[in-house]
């Protein structure tokens, strides 16, 4: 990475499980971070003129409504982690035939489940006047995070598979938007983007600094990092940690349906003419979100990095199970009715085994997702060996041997920390015709490899604490 710039976007919490971003403040910090890294590149000594084309890496599932010709959205954008369509996705999984949340499952490769974007937007559709009337006259336009931002430097109106594979209207197999889903949903195709794949020219920036250059590249955030990773064989698995977890495992060209709780989804599609990689993935609501409450919340500490000397002073958890389940639990359980639990609490417990205990929540989390994948992937006798991670929470040297021991696998940590910036950049070279995914495949190190060191013995005797606490936090809204 040569520079970089970086700016927190707010997020919203006007009720209770409501999670809204202002979408004019995602584009604003958009192009505050390209203004500064281009002024910042050329502090460097180095012209802006070396940069020939723009990647773009998103986040997943936060839906987006705008009018058409305002260009202004007509309401905050509902981020994945929202629970606001519990009621709906319910209601949804009644009107079913199987009354199965893994109704369309073959299909679209996903349960009903409010994290995806088709509830959402269901939502607006039903709770929102500006947008019924946007409708009404035509005006209005539907989107996850990349389709707004590149409609906003561009004007061309798009989503890449990757993206489109997280809305629950889109047919895997075909790779096109589904008139059986739209239609169970209520959701107007007139509305959908044009599906591009994840490595090609999707138009060029009308304004600021990079004016004229093209987008090229465009991936999720976790498809971004898989490729970013180098997970281009069968059975290579990244783990990212950042407010969740996701981990994303390769299978190859063969959409797999999972059986143990996890999703299919589009791991990346290299340009028009490419095949599609599909990847099995966990999506855990897990992750940093659990530093960030300790922090916030309960004060437990004043900076994340407080976190590993913090939960190091203890030697263990002394019988503390935490379930960090704030918003529900994702794979492979998908219970939205789940909410966060500490179990195991004496006298002698204090804020150091709590904190160790949320670390070791998101490394079991992880262990579950991978013995998921395994299982899925047993007919062609794939093993997951090792695992690459990124996010804010490998900083912190002790939850990467705690990953390593409590899933038992090397954990390996790239050189390259921004891993779905990277992804992103790649994409965009190979959408450019500038590189090849041939010379990319030998450029990626290893900065360390954590070794696994519990006892299988130990290691499954934890894993069985862990799942009964996660059956307790189960089930608690009801």
């Amino acid at each position: 990475m040569v520079t970089s710039h970086q700016v927190e976007v707010r997020q919203l919490f006007p009720e209770a499980g409501w999670v809204e971003m202002d979408p004019m403040e995602l584009y604003d910090t958009v192009i505050e971070c390209i203004e500064k890294g281009v002024e910042k590149l050329e502090n460097l000594g180095i012209s802006k003129d070396e940069i020939k084309c723009v990647g773009m890496s998103n986040q997943r599932e936060t839906t987006v409504v705008w009018h058409k010709k305002t260009g202004l959205p007509l309401h905050n954008a509902i981020v994945w982690l929202d629970t606001r369509t519990a009621d709906l996705a319910k209601e949804s999984i009644h009107r079913t035939a199987s009354k199965s949340q893994d109704e369309f499952k073959r299909k679209t490769g996903l349960p009903i489940h409010p994290y995806f974007s088709a509830l959402k937007l269901k939502w607006l559709l039903d709770n929102v006047k500006e947008v019924e009337d946007a409708l009404n006259e035509g005006n209005l336009l539907f989107g996850t995070v990349d389709t707004w931002l590149i409609w906003k430097l561009t004007g061309e109106f798009i989503t890449d598979v990757t993206n489109a594979s997280r809305t629950l209207l889109l047919d895997l197999h075909k790779r096109k938007w589904s008139s059986e889903l739209c239609d169970f949903f209520g959701i107007p195709m007139e509305i959908l983007p044009a599906i591009k794949s994840s490595a090609e020219i999707y138009g060029h920036l009308r304004g600021g600094t990079l004016a004229g250059l093209p987008i090229a590249g465009c991936l999720g955030d976790q498809q971004a990092a898989l490729l970013g990773h180098n997970c281009l064989e069968i059975g290579d698995t990244k783990n990212t940690y950042g407010t969740g977890t996701f981990m994303l495992s390769n299978i190859g060209t063969s959409a797999i349906v999972s059986k143990n709780g996890l999703i299919t989804t589009i791991g990346f599609q290299l340009g028009e003419h490419s095949p599609v990689v599909y990847a099995l993935e966990g999506s855990g609501s897990i992750g940093g979100n659990v530093v960030r409450f300790l922090r916030d919340n309960f004060n437990f500490i004043k900076d994340a990095s407080e976190m590993e000397p913090l939960a190091r002073s203890v030697d263990n958890p002394h019988g503390v199970v935490f379930v960090p389940s704030f918003t529900g639990l994702y794979a492979p359980y998908w219970d939205p009715t789940a909410r966060g639990t500490i179990l195991g609490l004496t006298q002698f417990t204090n804020r150091a085994h709590i904190c160790l205990a949320a670390l070791r929540a998101v490394a079991f989390q992880s262990a579950e997702m991978v013995a998921a994948v395994e299982h899925d992937m047993s007919q062609h006798a794939i093993k997951v060996q090792r695992i690459k991670v990124d996010g804010g929470m490998t900083a912190n040297g002790l939850f990467n041997e705690l990953q390593a021991d409590i899933i038992g696998r090397q954990i390996v940590l790239p050189k390259v920390k921004e891993i779905s910036g990277w992804g992103a950049a790649v994409a965009a070279g190979i959408g450019a015709q500038l590189i090849s995914l041939d010379e990319f495949k030998t450029r990626h190190e290893a900065e360390k490899i954590y070794e696994p060191k519990m006892d299988q013995e130990i290691r499954d005797a934890e894993l069985c604490q862990w799942k009964e606490g996660v059956k307790r936090a189960c089930g608690w809204t009801q």
